[in-house]
């Protein structure tokens, strides 16, 4: 204990924020024999540091190593000023550019990050104020920056916040993959064996102006394109969940002409408590709940919802008598099917999706004469497939517009699917109309995910592990056909902690950890002569895999 309470009193010593700083002062008056929760909180907090890896930084804000806060975002943004040095090697100087939503303490860890970009004289850029990710990852190609730092926990809870990094170069503005994580990570590393008050900080950096902005509400609202004209008069709702999407959609649907929604007025503004929700995540149940309130009281064609960074999106439609949520498989495959006719026949071009998203994708893809890239989970593998020109995610994740945006982009998204929906809009037709008519080009596939939630994050190690010790040779009735264990990809192939079963009758089942929750997940795919007959498949199939997941 006597470790801890030294690295603690280190570390509050070179704290820079009274909150955090309180925070340890508090737990190290009461730590030792009176207080053993105390010693616990304090042990936990000090057991290591969260690792940098793919997805950067995210974590529950609070003061210490494993949390999220002004000392460990000080020395992520050191380590990245010497990695991108480091890559420099004497040419000029490195450009970084920097955003933030509208979480806690987001603006702080980004104007910190700007100040340490600055004093360790890499040109660092801010933008504006509180914007979503897609214009910060925007930003990365417009400016022809090096690397791009958005401030942002995305979906997560109220408590948490992140530090997502993306590389420009040849890696197009698309966030960091392997080696560069490892890379960062161990000048990270180095950073923090000093204290974050000797780090140089300079005032020194610019603040990006509202043209860049405009750069991207321009390129986005041309996504549209001709289709807006059967909008006028189209009713529909719409939510920011209490994130930053809302004021750059507006201004993105004035520019397409497109007319403004209803809104869920309760979340239509930031508010990083995010109050009406439990969960800011359209994919949780109830979490749309306002908004479909909005769209019953006005009489709506569709509803949509962004995420608080609106990088995701989620779309819902009346259905008999109620409101049904499109699933991600559902709107990704409605948009591939948009994206696959308009480059039908384009020689190199490719539609892009991760393995755990719908096979459908690929059906469209052949039916087209294009390509088509299976990636592991993640916007940073779909977005570097080769002649993309649409990718996206079964976890409401799309990208519509690469040229552009060379991350999953919710507005962008949005704007596509406001275009399906006046297009057929002027035919007489719904959103659900064209839903039905790719399930009928493609081919029914029933897909969903079980997934259970932990409190000890060891239950998912152990059911991975019980699962290659001993793979199941069916589930119900269907047998299992082959297995893949990405764990053992083929050198310079990227591998991940998933393994695939391939079963008979073309159905398949996934399982992986998720890269963000404490969740073990299975996905599950299985096609059908008709819808009914997928989905009474699929229930079948869902009930053998919940018997092999803990209980």
């Amino acid at each position: 204990m006597a470790d801890v309470l030294a690295a603690a009193r280190a570390w509050r010593d070179q704290d820079p924020d009274a909150e955090t700083r309180a925070e340890l002062d508090g737990l190290l008056s009461r730590a030792g024999e009176p207080d053993a929760d105390a010693d616990a909180e304090l042990a936990a907090r000090f057991a290591g540091r969260l690792q940098f890896g793919t997805a950067g930084l995210r974590g529950a804000l609070g003061a210490g190593p494993m949390r999220m806060n002004r000392v460990l975002v000080a020395q992520a943004a050191a380590g990245l000023a010497a990695y991108l040095r480091e890559r420099a090697a004497g040419a000029r100087r490195p450009v970084v550019v920097v955003g933030y939503d509208g979480r806690r303490n987001s603006r702080v860890f980004a104007a910190d990050s700007a100040e340490i970009f600055a004093g360790a004289g890499l040109d660092a850029v801010l933008l504006p104020r509180l914007l979503p990710t897609p214009v910060l990852a925007f930003a990365v190609r417009h400016l022809g920056a090096d690397a791009g730092v958005m401030v942002t926990a995305s979906h997560n809870p109220p408590n948490d916040n992140g530090y997502k990094v993306y590389l420009g170069g040849d890696s197009g503005g698309a966030q960091i993959v392997p080696p560069a994580d490892a890379g960062i990570a161990a000048h990270i590393a180095a950073a923090a064996e000093g204290s974050i008050a000797d780090l140089p900080r300079s005032d020194a950096y610019e603040t990006a102006g509202e043209e860049v902005v405009d750069a991207y509400v321009s390129a986005t609202a041309a996504v549209a394109g001709d289709a807006v004209a059967g909008a006028a008069g189209m009713v529909w709702a719409y939510t920011a969940m209490h994130g930053v999407g809302w004021e750059t959609f507006a201004r993105t649907l004035d520019a397409a002409g497109i007319p403004r929604p209803v809104v869920a007025a309760a979340q239509i503004e930031p508010d990083g408590a995010f109050p009406t929700v439990a969960f800011p995540n359209p994919e949780e149940p109830g979490a749309m709940d306002l908004v479909l309130e909005a769209a019953r009281a006005a009489g709506a064609e569709f509803a949509l919802a962004h995420d608080p960074d609106a990088d995701r999106l989620a779309v819902a439609i009346p259905d008999e008598g109620g409101w049904r949520r499109l699933t991600g498989n559902e709107v990704g495959l409605l948009l591939g099917a948009r994206a696959a006719r308009a480059a039908s026949g384009t020689p190199g071009a490719t539609l892009a999706c991760s393995l755990v998203s719908s096979p459908g994708l690929r059906v469209l893809a052949e039916r087209h004469g294009l390509g088509i890239s299976e990636t592991l989970t993640g916007f940073k593998w779909i977005s570097r497939a080769p002649g993309l020109v649409y990718g996206y995610e079964e976890a409401l994740g799309y990208l519509v517009n690469p040229e552009t945006v060379r991350d999953k982009d919710g507005v962008s998204a949005a704007m596509a699917v406001l275009a399906l929906a006046a297009e057929a809009r002027s035919e007489g037709r719904t959103l659900g109309d064209l839903v039905t008519d790719v399930s009928v080009e493609i081919g029914h596939f029933a897909s969903g995910q079980v997934s259970i939630r932990v409190d000890d994050v060891r239950v998912i190690a152990d059911a991975m592990a019980a699962l290659r010790a001993e793979p199941p040779t069916a589930f119900g009735e269907r047998t299992v056909a082959t297995v893949t264990d990405l764990l053992d990809a083929p050198d310079g192939e990227p591998t991940g902690d998933i393994l695939r079963f391939d079963l008979t009758g073309g159905a398949r089942v996934i399982f992986r950890p998720s890269g963000t929750e404490p969740k073990l997940k299975a996905y599950l795919d299985v096609p059908g002569e008709t819808a009914e007959a997928a989905d009474g498949a699929f229930r079948e199939l869902e009930a053998a895999v919940r018997a092999v997941l803990p209980a």
